[in-house]
């Protein structure tokens, strides 16, 4: 058994679920079970249509129902296959628009309608050409969550019920992605880029042989191939390089798509829809240690952290202190070095810092910076490499780089450092021409 997780470009029009239904045509014997997002641009309408809502207009309403009644009508189904959801969404922007409400609850039943629609097309479409199929909404199979509305936390009971869901259904599941349902039966979702996820934790509870994520690129690239076009598809990365790519910037996964995965042992394929012959790439557990430097990635508009005080010389608790402020406020760190008198770290963005500053200056003096980018090297073979982080910064330092902070994990598979926002790219593309031509 696999799982077939395809994104909003895969399916954004009739032509492409075309395209899509001939890929699992062919894949058939090895028992699928797909995963869907919403059509392309439909989740950012929903969201735009509760906003609407709120000033009684229906404009994004009624391009989410032309755009599903085009895809209908261009594949030759009944054209009231999604009037249910059509209806049920109508009535519930309706009620909004006098009750006015937009809290992380309402968002995700509104946003969530994108895969309730979209799974119904394209099972509809699978039995149209003779492919039995159904489409399932996953909190109704097992998909169970916390009530943590934009941000839900999959409950560990989920695992058994989703497989023994599973194992009931004799036709073709198609499975909505973005979340699940919580025990009241409240839909609940992952965030962006959750599909990924939900098609990881499927894969989990079946133990599937594999997991396959179908998006618009050959899989995962040496960098983002918008900043260097010679980027090269990656054959196999292993699950620790794979975490610390999406962490520091790459965009093919979610972060969390590999949990699940890591967990179970399972190979995660990243394939193209648009090139469905290319062999794209395969995440494993380990992969033999070929090379030095696997990739480099680009994570923009991040913001620096400069703690300072004599105070820390040879005293005991200092980091507790400051991390117990950052601890108070949630604010989650990505990069931190630190030196006999001094602490510097990143975060994403500059929500509470003012109240962060305040309690530290306290203790320690605090600088803040904005518009910094973190480029991340990483190679889990790097470690068994000598000269690796002298000939990195070598190499930058020709070009005339100003290098504010260096961070190597723990694991020593990444080497991440931070420059300005506006010369980020350029830092990629050397390091990018150094080690991959």
């Amino acid at each position: 058994m696999i799982v077939m997780k395809f994104g909003g470009s895969s399916v954004k029009d009739a032509t492409k679920m075309r395209e899509v239904a001939e890929i699992v045509k062919s894949r058939l014997d090895r028992k699928p079970i797909v995963v869907l997002s919403a059509v392309k641009g439909i989740t950012d309408n929903l969201i735009l249509a509760l906003d609407e809502s709120l000033n009684e207009k229906f404009d994004a309403y009624n391009e989410i129902v032309k755009k599903h009644k085009e895809i209908i009508n261009d594949l030759g189904l009944d054209e009231s296959l999604v009037d249910d959801e059509l209806d049920e969404l109508k009535e519930a922007l309706a009620v909004n628009s006098k009750v006015k409400e937009k809290d992380a609850k309402i968002l995700d039943y509104i946003s969530f309608f994108g895969e309730r629609m979209s799974t119904k097309i394209f099972a509809g479409h699978m039995t149209k050409i003779g492919i039995k199929a159904e489409a399932f909404v996953s909190g109704d199979i097992g998909l169970l969550t916390d009530s943590g509305f934009g941000d839900a936390t999959i409950l560990e009971s989920s695992f058994d019920k989703m497989e023994k869901s599973i194992s009931k259904i004799k036709v073709l599941p198609v499975v909505t992605g973005f979340g699940g349902k919580d025990e009241d039966g409240e839909f609940t979702t992952f965030n962006r880029g959750g599909s990924d996820y939900v098609a990881a934790l499927f894969g989990a509870a079946v133990d599937a042989e594999e997991i396959q994520i179908w998006t618009d690129v050959n899989g995962v690239m040496t960098t983002d191939p918008r900043i260097v076009k010679e980027a090269k598809t990656i054959s196999e990365i292993s699950f620790s390089e794979a975490s610390e790519l999406a962490y520091f910037g790459a965009k093919v996964l979610h972060p969390k798509t590999i949990l699940p995965a890591i967990e179970k042992n399972i190979p995660v394929k990243v394939l193209n829809t648009y090139e469905p012959n290319h062999p794209g790439t395969t995440i494993l557990n380990k992969v033999d240690g070929k090379g030095s430097v696997k990739a480099i990635a680009c994570k923009k508009d991040v913001t620096l952290v400069w703690i300072n005080s004599t105070r820390m010389l040879n005293s005991h608790g200092f980091l507790a202190k400051i991390f117990t402020v950052f601890e108070k406020y949630s604010k989650s760190v990505d990069m931190i070095a630190t030196s006999e008198v001094s602490v510097s770290l990143t975060v994403d963005d500059d929500s509470n810092l003012d109240k962060i500053k305040k309690e530290l200056s306290k203790i320690a003096e605090v600088e803040i910076e904005k518009g910094k980018a973190i480029v991340c090297v990483v190679g889990e073979a790097m470690k068994n490499v000598p000269g690796i982080a002298g000939k990195i910064f070598s190499c930058l330092g020709k070009g005339d780089f100003n290098i504010e902070m260096i961070s190597q994990g723990a694991s020593e598979i990444n080497i991440g450092f931070v420059v300005e926002n506006d010369r980020a790219e350029d830092a990629v593309r050397v390091l990018h021409k150094e080690y991959f031509g």
